[in-house]
């Protein structure tokens, strides 16, 4: 019941810091970057109780689904904070705090990971550079969400409302592509420790994460070298993140939702 509990605080807090930024977005309000952040820090501060019960309880070999959501919902948040500190990244929010809050809440009704031993420090390296590589590249979906928009409304040369809100064009698609860079070495990280640490990543309850996070690495491959070498950019370069993003999500919560929810192989 306290876990439930702190998970609706958090995702008020959540809400109202995404709720602010989008006004800033459609110009309804000032930006107020300091109240957006310290609202998102605050649900955060609610938010790690319930990581550290987690390992309280004894971490799973490897994350379960529940306790996935709640690690990565954390991570997501402490990244995007994190990193509207130097890049024009606290748009992001209006799309990372809603959906951090929202998985947070599905985590508290799921079934609570079973007890094990910890994680071994190679098994801890994958599962680390997992996660954070996800909130990176999740950081970066939204992002390409935004320049989408702004492309658009360009070509429709639609000049006011969003595209008034948002950085420069050029500085948009750098930001970008600068997420996709960090993301995937963090995706790299985690399939070669992966590869090197755990018993068999193609085994029957493995299999379709690795296959899927290998597909998601080939597509994020094409686009830095196909933007490096051929200039793609705009809504080329949108398509293509949203792309291996959404591969990512399948990988990550697709087989542990059919494994844990609807077969219940916890």
């Amino acid at each position: 019941m306290q876990a439930l509990a702190l998970a609706i605080l958090a995702f008020i807090l959540y809400l109202a810091a995404a709720s602010w930024q989008g006004l800033v977005l459609v110009r309804r309000v000032a930006p107020q970057p300091l109240l957006v952040r310290g609202l998102a820090v605050l649900g955060l501060l609610c938010h790690l109780p319930l990581v550290v019960s987690l390992f309280g309880q004894g971490a799973p070999t490897l994350p379960g689904l529940a306790a996935s959501m709640v690690l990565l919902s954390a991570m997501a948040v402490a990244v995007l904070v994190a990193a509207s500190l130097f890049k024009p990244v606290l748009n992001a929010a209006t799309g990372i705090l809603p959906l951090s809050g929202l998985a947070l809440l599905l985590a508290a009704g799921l079934p609570a990971p079973a007890p094990a031993d910890g994680l071994p420090p190679g098994v801890a390296l994958h599962a680390i550079s997992s996660l954070l590589g996800f909130a990176v590249l999740a950081i970066a979906a939204v992002q390409a969400v935004l320049l989408g928009l702004q492309n658009r409304a360009l070509r429709q040369h639609h000049i006011r409302g969003i595209v008034q809100s948002l950085p420069p064009l050029t500085t948009m698609e750098r930001v970008l592509f600068e997420l996709v860079w960090v993301g995937m070495a963090l995706l790299t990280l985690s399939i070669v420790s992966g590869l090197l640490f755990l018993d068999n990543m193609f085994a029957q309850h493995l299999a379709h994460k690795t296959i899927l996070s290998l597909a998601a690495w080939v597509i994020f491959a094409v686009l830095l070298f196909s933007h490096h070498r051929l200039g793609w950019r705009g809504m080329r370069a949108v398509r293509w993140t949203l792309g291996g993003c959404a591969l990512l999500v399948l990988a990550y919560f697709g087989s542990k939702f059919v494994l844990e929810v609807l077969l219940n192989r916890g």
